[in-house]
C-alpha cells in the first residue's frame, strides 16, 4: 500500500468515526465511555494522518 492510499484509508476512518461519534452524542441513551473511546480512536487517526503528511511533505 502506498503511503497515499494508507492516507485516504485513514481519512475515511476518521470520517466514519465523525459519523459515529455524532450519532453516540444524539442518542438518547448516549454511553459517555463509548463516547470517550471513539473520541479516542479518532484522535488517534488523526494523529497518524498527521505523522503521514509530514514525514510524505
Amino acid at each position: 500500500m502506498t503511503v497515499q492510499a494508507h492516507l485516504e484509508s485513514l481519512q475515511k476512518k476518521h470520517v466514519a468515526l465523525e459519523e459515529e461519534l455524532h450519532s453516540l452524542m444524539i442518542s438518547p441513551s448516549r454511553n459517555d465511555n463509548e463516547v470517550a473511546e471513539c473520541k479516542r480512536r479518532k484522535l488517534r487517526i488523526k494523529d497518524e494522518i498527521e505523522r503521514l503528511k509530514s514525514s510524505f511533505h
